[in-house]
């Protein structure tokens, strides 16, 4: 009793994810989520969404993840629901093709080739035995199989190939299991980040798509060098990071990427994405320092030093104190011209008098128009830093989805330009000479099939010095 109940479940289940009902309502399903994955913007800020939507939709959006829509548990949960269907519907159907595919004895009806309207015949005066012999040897090169079984009137040689290609939609069913596999392997244990590296920088992880997640890689990616040219119009021509990966503190691999030319390391693809400026390289001069030149007034000498913020520098010759305080990012001279970014700093004269000095990074000779100074100051050896954008990707489900697009290609052109054909030659002893009759069938594509069956006839006719001959209104 418990077992028969068990099977009972268990065919309710297979019926179920057999049904052609539950095929289209999974498609319409799909189908009305990507419209609202394209109506609705994927992967924005909340804020973003909160003001065009307002809270109440906002709220039910959110909760059924329409924002993510498509690595959402139930747009997976559908994706899951037609792979299932389709490997059960594939193996519901199969069970009755397996048995005509590979049946070792297969089973021919003259009376089935008897009712072709299509059927070529010629006579030959030779014996029976000569002519079988030919006939089976010409068909066995062209179909393979074939096989000889007598009639009342005479003997019938049967042949046929193409048996396997009935499997072509199955291999089509077996590329789109491959592709939805591929979608939810790349959801699930995928992931899409950007990185932002200045210039001599490592990280070991990268920030999350839309998301203040970090996702921590095996390995560091450091930028030793970044490299930008720029048409005449001052448009990007090309932008270049030359980027080491380290493991475990050693360097494992080198390369230098530009943009559709990723490094790829690991099941890792790294892709040149963007690229910006670092504000004059603020971080090197709490480092290294900012190089500075004092050209006394007096004596025309060139001094050179290094000043780090808010460490106070002794001037040369006595000339006071020297504290560079911060860098503006942009300087309005007189209230008008900007001049772009500028050191602050403070000079304070051996009297004990402080003044504001503005050191223009663009304009190293500012300083000379500053009265009562005993020196001229200007900032040397800066040189714009860059970071460069990369975007991060792993996608594990890339490998399926290609095989997919692999059998999809080969189902196809087996379903479509592929049959499975079968072919009688039948022999009939009639005043002293041997009327071969030959006809053929095929699973798609009848046309050219009858083509095949005239060319056959013409050529086995041919063989015995005449010609295959037809009803005007069969071939």
């Amino acid at each position: 009793m418990k077992k028969s109940e068990s099977r009972s479940v268990f065919d309710d289940i297979w019926v179920f994810f057999a049904s052609v009902r539950l095929t289209v309502f999974v498609l319409i399903s799909l189908a009305a989520a990507s419209v609202i994955g394209t109506l609705i913007p994927q992967n924005e800020s909340h804020e973003l969404y909160f003001r065009k939507y307002g809270e109440l939709f906002y709220r039910i959006f959110h909760a059924l993840d329409i924002f993510d829509m498509y690595h959402s548990w139930w747009f997976r949960f559908l994706i899951l629901m037609l792979t299932a269907n389709i490997i059960v519907c594939s193996l519901d159907r199969l069970s009755t093709l397996w048995k005509v595919v590979f049946d070792k004895e297969p089973s021919f009806r003259l009376s089935s080739f008897q009712k072709q309207t299509c059927r070529p015949e010629f006579s030959s005066s030779r014996t029976a035995e000569d002519l079988k012999k030919d006939i089976e040897l010409y068909l066995k090169k062209r179909f393979g199989y074939t096989r000889t079984e007598k009639t009342d009137r005479g003997w019938a040689l049967f042949a046929e190939k193409g048996r396997w290609t009935r499997l072509g939609v199955y291999i089509v069913h077996f590329s789109v299991v491959f592709l939805l596999a591929g979608s939810l392997i790349g959801s699930i244990f995928g992931f899409e980040g950007f990185v932002n590296i200045p210039e001599g920088d490592t990280v070991g992880s990268v920030r999350l798509r839309n998301s203040d997640q970090m996702q921590p890689l095996d390995f560091e990616i450091r930028c030793d060098d970044f490299h930008v040219s720029f048409y005449e119009t001052g448009a990007p021509k090309e932008f270049r990071s030359s980027l080491v990966i380290m493991e475990k503190g050693e360097e494992v691999l080198r390369k230098d990427i530009i943009v559709n030319d990723p490094l790829r390391y690991k099941g890792i693809n790294i892709f040149q994405s963007s690229y910006g400026k670092i504000p004059m390289n603020t971080r090197s001069v709490e480092k290294e320092g900012l190089s500075l030149s004092f050209t006394s007034k007096a004596s025309g000498m060139v001094y050179q030093r290094k000043a780090f913020p808010g460490k106070p520098l002794e001037m040369p010759e006595g000339g006071g104190t020297f504290v560079l305080k911060e860098l503006l990012p942009s300087y309005p001279f007189m209230g008008q011209r900007d001049l772009g970014e500028t050191f602050l700093a403070a000079v304070t004269s051996p009297d004990g008098e402080t003044a504001e000095v503005h050191l223009p990074i663009r304009f190293s000779r500012f300083d000379k128009m500053r009265q009562g100074s005993s020196f001229v100051i200007a900032a040397e050896g800066m040189s714009e830093g860059y970071y460069t954008g990369l975007q991060v990707t792993r996608d594990p489900g890339v490998l399926p989805v290609y095989a997919g697009f692999i059998f999809i290609i080969i189902g196809c052109y087996i379903t479509f330009f592929m049959s499975h054909q079968r072919l009688c030659a039948e022999v009939i002893r009639m005043d002293g000479k041997n009327r071969v009759l030959i006809s053929g069938s095929a699973n798609k594509n009848p046309i050219a099939m009858e083509n095949t069956v005239r060319k056959i006839s013409q050529e086995l006719a041919g063989q015995e010095g005449g010609e295959a001959v037809w009803a005007e209104d069969s071939c």
